[in-house]
């Protein structure tokens, strides 16, 4: 019996249709001068990069998954960032809200004891962001004006495809936050 193929993996938050313009309209004028800016369909934030798993261990994550209990929190992108590696543009959080900080460990250290690794350097506690835009040049960092938020009131299990031009996303399932419990700080 062959092992069917793998499956690319992760969990990420997604902006709601006002975050997503705003950040959409960002991605574009960055990438303005020959940049790719990220689709609005694919603006994303991370919580836990799983990589590739077999079809099999699609359902354990979505187990382990449903069994993360969290509060429901507003999520304030308020600073841009750059990584020379790759010409990346992103939105992120100056301090990440302590809901997600939660959020991320409690879902990492659930994958790490289903036997899952996770990178502690990719999990959405260390650096929360929303990439915008690849491939642009950046001679210095401009300022974000105002800050763009939105409620997170779930989080996604995704299935990444890999093409030349760009990933493309599949939500599998989402896993709700409890609203009544917001402790936001």
């Amino acid at each position: 019996m062959s092992e069917a193929r793998s499956r690319r993996m992760f969990f990420a938050l997604w902006p709601d249709e006002e975050a997503s313009g705003h950040l959409s309209a960002l991605a574009h004028s960055f990438a303005a001068d020959g940049g790719r800016a990220i689709r609005p369909v694919s603006l994303h934030l991370t919580l836990a990069f799983v990589g590739a798993v077999t079809p099999g261990q699609v359902e354990d994550l979505e187990r382990i998954a449903a069994g993360v209990h969290g509060p429901a929190f507003d999520l304030d992108l308020d600073r841009l960032g750059f990584w020379p590696r790759g010409g990346t543009m992103w939105a992120g959080c100056r301090q990440a809200p302590r809901p997600l900080r939660q959020l991320a460990d409690t879902l990492a250290t659930a994958l790490r004891k289903a036997g899952f690794a996770i990178d502690p350097l990719t999990s959405a506690a260390q650096v929360p962001h929303v990439t915008l835009a690849r491939h642009i040049r950046c001679a210095s960092l401009p300022r974000l004006g105002t800050p763009i938020g939105w409620r997170v009131g779930e989080f996604s299990l995704v299935e990444s495809h890999l093409h030349p031009s760009a990933a493309t996303y599949r939500t599998l399932a989402s896993f709700p936050l409890d609203e009544a419990d917001d402790t936001c700080g």
